[in-house]
């Protein structure tokens, strides 16, 4: 990442002079009545103690990687510790749309991130110590432009700072890359596909299938995206279709599949396939409860199969004495001589 510098400038036309630093922005600073309505804007220029902002000309990047943004500022009020807010915007200053904003409480260092853009933005510096540097990750083509920075006091100070000027992001050369690709369908039961994808130099696209009749046409992206979308019309049979984007830096491809349900010569409906289904399910599962009926009687046998049990003869020694009376007497030998 390189980054380059520009002269120092001040809205209120004060020069100072300065190694190589763009220093632009303006204050706005914010005089109320008793009712709360705005009196004047003034432009705070102390000889001693003024707002400036220090920024970068220019920051380049190769697309994929990160770029930092520098920017530092200084402000008349020493050290501040009431509430701030740090935004960074896009385009224009001050009515381009914001990509990061942050807030700090009173006495804290700690910015509360409220907006990141894609989530790919985030502040490096620490706007206690007058530093709003931002880092954009993963950069792609579309985020080249410029990027102007802002610091908000509030409480009982009310100042607000901006860069003029900013700075410029650049963003490099980058092989080609396939955001997306998809098969759409059409009127009369038709499908066509596309694809889009982007790169820098600005990639061509060939479509690749299992016929040769069908032809790609290309479509024009956004403006100063770097993006080209190519169609295939019409999809006549099913298989695979690839996408191949290639520039001079190297190719990306990707690939779709198109499977249609072809009714039968005898003119089935298209229900048959999902109603066959059902019935295969269907059977498979009276299957399975078959099986578990049969693994059940398997292990517990019917007591029908089992041949009944004699009953258990009682033998204790009270059983001896209560015997019938037709029945001979037990011979007792206590003790039995030889």
């Amino acid at each position: 990442m390189q980054a380059t510098t520009a002269p120092v400038d001040f809205q209120d036309r004060t020069s100072l002079r300065a190694e190589g630093l763009q220093l632009q922005g303006s204050l706005e600073k914010t005089k109320r009545g008793t009712t709360g309505s705005s009196l004047n804007t003034e432009v705070h220029s102390a000889p001693a103690q003024r707002w400036s902002m220090q920024v970068p000309a220019e920051v380049s990047a190769a697309a994929g990687d990160a770029a930092v943004l520098p920017c530092t500022f200084t402000h008349p009020h020493g050290h501040y510790a009431g509430p701030l807010t740090a935004i960074w915007r896009a385009g224009e200053p001050y009515a381009g749309p914001q990509v990061f904003r942050c807030a700090a409480a009173r006495g804290s260092e700690l910015c509360q991130t409220a907006l990141s853009r894609q989530g790919r933005f985030r502040l490096l510096g620490n706007p206690r110590r007058n530093d709003l540097a931002l880092r954009v990750e993963r950069l792609v083509p579309a985020d080249a432009g410029r990027y102007f920075c802002r610091v908000e006091f509030a409480g009982d100070v009310h100042d607000r700072y901006e860069s003029r000027h900013g700075v410029r992001l650049r963003v490099t050369a980058a092989a080609p890359r396939i955001i997306n690709i998809s098969v759409l369908p059409g009127p009369a039961h038709a499908f066509h596909a596309l694809c889009t994808a982007e790169g820098d130099p600005q990639p061509t696209l060939v479509w690749s299938g299992p016929t040769l009749d069908n032809s790609s046409a290309a479509l024009p992206g956004p403006a100063h995206s770097h993006q080209v979308t190519a169609e295939l019309p019409s999809l006549t049979h099913d298989g695979r279709y690839t996408c191949t984007a290639a520039n001079s830096l190297g190719r990306s491809e990707a690939s779709v599949y198109l499977f249609r349900f072809h009714g039968g010569a005898s003119g089935a409906s298209p229900l048959t396939l999902p109603l066959c289904a059902l019935c295969l399910k269907a059977l498979l599962l009276l299957g399975v409860l078959a099986a578990c009926a049969f693994r059940l009687r398997a292990e517990h046998p019917s007591t029908q199969d089992t041949p009944p049990r004699a009953p258990a003869q009682e033998s204790n020694y009270e059983n001896l004495s209560q015997m019938s009376p037709r029945s001979p007497p037990a011979a007792m030998c206590s003790p039995c001589s030889p």
